[in-house]
């Protein structure tokens, strides 16, 4: 890459092996169903997941917002953690493109919701209320660390929607580094839900798209979904080719990321001014604060971050920062980033 980049996992740029493959992938028209590298990573993606099938969509968001369509229509709510990525990062899409009604419920430290507040939140047969159809879950957790949730949960989420009749989609944007993080197959970690949506275009390192995966009736209508959405592609098996290289070669290799992103975070707690939480992350993402006595903001780190080092860095706010390990980010690159961050501090404390 040209630039040391802790922003996101999004940023990553395809390796060698997806360009080369990008260059001589099979291609058709996918609208057809008729591409062939395309129809390849589909059904790549559902064996990964343990769903019956898979589709292809541009990128995490539409995969969220198709299957959201797909399970519940207007006038149908959406019961969903206050934090998630769909209630929160997503444009609202459920609501002003599907007319579903979110119904937020906070979260614990690791994103789970109370499973008591789930179930009493399930409306009742009554025509001035909306009708309870989905429960959207999370898994990483992006807004509480990219934590792990372990799949005890997920199963007891499973029973009250049984219990009342809902459906479950989960987000699981990176999915595969929940299940390197818990020494499981995504499979596993998918398997209490009825669809499941993940990026091929974050940590798998792929430059374009995500897949949604569920049951064959299910992507059959999520097709339509996609279509409507503007999602329909043509000849996409030269995006394709990069999902396939990330699910064969890019699955392991995350637990790579998964260390940096520790050793990234003991050093900062090593850091006078910083506030880091080592027990936290378990995944490639690291949450830190700047103490109250630092009087600096995160805008003033970040241009001296990006002057001194090259290094890019995300904020949340004034006080708090968000760097996130990637395929591009190795040893040198974490040890440039402690060594930076301290000599800023210590240049002003």
């Amino acid at each position: 890459m040209d630039r040391i980049d802790f922003r996101s996992d999004t940023v990553t740029w395809p390796t060698p092996a997806m360009r080369q493959a990008m260059a001589n992938a099979p291609v058709g028209d996918d609208v057809y169903g008729e591409d062939p590298t395309v129809n390849q990573l589909e059904a790549l993606a559902a064996a990964k997941t343990g769903k019956e099938a898979g589709l292809f969509v541009a990128s995490g968001t539409m995969g969220n917002l198709t299957a959201i369509l797909s399970h519940a229509t207007r006038g149908d709510e959406a019961i969903v953690g206050e934090d998630s990525h769909t209630y929160l990062w997503e444009a609202g899409g459920m609501a002003v493109l599907g007319g579903i009604m979110p119904h937020p419920l906070p979260t614990d430290a690791v994103g789970r919701m109370d499973l008591a507040q789930i179930e009493a939140s399930v409306r009742g047969d009554d025509p001035h209320w909306p009708i309870s159809r989905l429960i959207l879950v999370e898994n990483s957790y992006g807004h509480k660390h990219g934590y792990p949730i372990p799949t005890d949960y997920f199963a007891a989420v499973r029973r009250i929607a049984d219990r009342h009749g809902l459906a479950v989609h989960m987000d699981g944007a990176r999915l595969f580094n929940t299940a390197v993080a818990l020494n499981l197959t995504a499979a596993d970690i998918a398997k209490d839900v009825d669809s499941v949506t993940f990026c091929l275009s974050k940590g798998l390192c792929a430059p374009v798209g995500s897949v949604l995966c569920g049951s064959v009736e299910f992507i059959h209508k999520a097709r339509r979904t996609r279509k409507l959405l503007g999602g329909g592609m043509r000849q996409a098996g030269i995006l394709a080719a990069a999902g396939i290289i990330s699910l064969n070669e890019m699955v392991e290799r995350l637990a790579d990321d998964h260390a940096r992103a520790q050793t990234l975070v003991q050093g900062l707690a090593q850091i006078p001014g910083i506030v880091a939480q080592p027990e936290m992350v378990k995944t490639n993402m690291v949450f830190f604060d700047l103490s109250d006595d630092v009087p600096l903001t995160t805008e003033e780190i970040i241009v001296a971050m990006r002057e001194k080092a090259g290094i890019w860095l995300g904020a949340l706010g004034e006080r708090r920062f968000r760097a996130v390990t990637h395929y591009w980010i190795g040893d040198k690159e974490v040890e440039l980033f402690l060594e930076t961050l301290t000599r800023i501090l210590n240049e002003r404390l």
